[in-house]
């Protein structure tokens, strides 16, 4: 982070934070910060409800090494991009991990319920991710990101903007947001059942890739929230209001 930024990182929010630089996500999930669904609090105040010391989350933030994650500025790319961006890669990673995930957790569930219990809910509950995620994209792809990329044409092209039949874009994005909030609570509870996805000393190779694929689908889900609720959906509330 530049020096101008630490200096009001304190009294920025976490989505301000990651969307001036989208790598200090790693940090943020290392501290258990919401940065998607909550981002909308300033960091102080996401620290004091966690009581998390918030000097040391600064000092990792202005310490983030040099590495390649994450080197685009989502901020500055074009909405029509940022759409084809999300299908690409966030809804093709979701769609590919789903079944990988749900016969994973189903087998361990099945096999070690019996010695670790965590695993039958945590079975359920990606179950009720993977049911509402499948719905959402759908919803995403056949309504709301069309009338996105409507928007960015009108605008680039100087057209009339023809009034789309849900009212206000607000509409869908407020319910787009709901269900954001609802998969980040259940993905929430599975990493507190699972330990922070700690898998126990008598875990077999497949418990253990389990837990390591629900950690990175958590990880890939807060970005993907984060480029739709911080970043996309204002951005697109606003190019409305500026056409209509």
């Amino acid at each position: 982070m530049n020096n101008e930024t630490m200096i009001n990182a304190e009294n920025m929010t976490l989505a301000e934070i990651v969307t001036e630089n989208i790598r200090s996500a790693i940090v943020f999930e290392e501290y258990g910060l919401d940065f998607c669904c909550k981002g909308k609090r300033p960091l102080s105040e996401a620290c004091a409800e966690k009581e998390i010391d918030i000097q040391k989350v600064l000092d990792d933030l202005n310490n983030l090494s040099g590495s390649n994650y994450g080197n685009q500025n989502h901020d500055d790319w074009q909405l029509n991009f940022m759409v084809d961006y999300i299908i690409n890669n966030h809804h093709q990673y979701v769609r590919r991990m789903i079944p990988v995930i749900s016969l994973h957790s189903d087998k361990v569930a099945s096999v070690h319920g019996s010695n670790h219990p965590e695993t039958l809910r945590i079975a359920d509950l990606f179950l009720s991710v993977r049911e509402e995620l499948e719905m959402h994209m759908m919803k995403e792809e056949r309504i709301l990101f069309p009338y996105i990329k409507e928007l960015h044409a009108a605008k680039e092209n100087n057209i009339e903007l023809t009034p789309p039949p849900f009212g206000s874009i607000q509409n869908p994005i407020r319910m787009m947001e709901l269900e954001h909030t609802s998969a980040g609570d259940a993905l929430y509870q599975i990493r507190k059942l699972s330990n922070n996805y700690a898998h126990p000393d008598d875990a077999c190779n497949t418990f253990k890739a389990l837990y390591s694929e629900l950690k990175e689908f958590e990880e890939d889900l807060h970005r993907h929230i984060h480029l739709e609720n911080n970043i996309l959906f204002p951005k697109s509330i606003v190019m409305e209001s500026n056409l209509l």
